[in-house]
């Protein structure tokens, strides 16, 4: 139990994510989680609204079960393989994130100043969320693909676009994490 408790070496974590993708690609599949925010629209009956949503969804439905191990594997680590853990973060970091008046970040994934009730539901908290998913969602779309898929499978298949993308995420989130983020809290 110990060895699902503690963080996979790298020798572990990318011969497994190489494997998955030799078995996407070998059975004709993309990986990536953003298309399945456009499946899910489909089979909800959005194509009737849309021309862009009038597909097959049943041709995705690979991915749906991608998504729902994701939500599942989420829950399982959260609630039985970390609780109460520390998080193994540089000090330097904590002592930024401190010094910008976020608590106990040490202690937790999911700092209070950000997901708190008190804040998601604070008009500030509400503004935040509802622009960060409006410029996640025009910015996966607008790049063709999510971080994941463009950065593991665009990646590994060596496509151009996918190495452009990825360098504009590590660039919006260095943007982010030096500009935006001191600003806001």
């Amino acid at each position: 139990m110990d060895f699902i408790l503690q963080p996979w070496p790298w020798y572990v974590g990318g011969p497994l994510i190489a494997l998955s993708l030799f078995l996407y690609f070998y059975f004709g599949k993309n990986f990536g989680a953003s298309t399945n925010f456009e499946t899910l629209c489909t089979m909800a009956g959005a194509g009737k609204v849309s021309d862009y949503f009038k597909k097959d969804w049943k041709e995705r439905d690979f991915a749906l079960l991608f998504v729902v191990g994701l939500i599942i594997g989420g829950f399982i680590s959260a609630t039985y393989l970390i609780p109460n853990q520390n998080i193994d973060l540089n000090p330097k970091t904590v002592q930024e994130l401190t010094d910008l008046g976020f608590s106990n970040v040490a202690n937790q994934y999911f700092p209070d100043e950000i997901f708190s009730e008190e804040v998601v539901f604070s008009l500030k908290g509400f503004l935040i969320l509802i622009l960060s998913g409006v410029l996640i969602g025009f910015g996966t779309r607008y790049a063709g693909g999510c971080t994941s898929g463009h950065a593991i499978t665009g990646l590994s298949s060596l496509q151009l676009p996918s190495l452009l993308a990825v360098i504009g995420f590590f660039i919006g989130g260095i943007i982010a994490a030096w500009f935006i983020i001191p600003i806001l809290f």
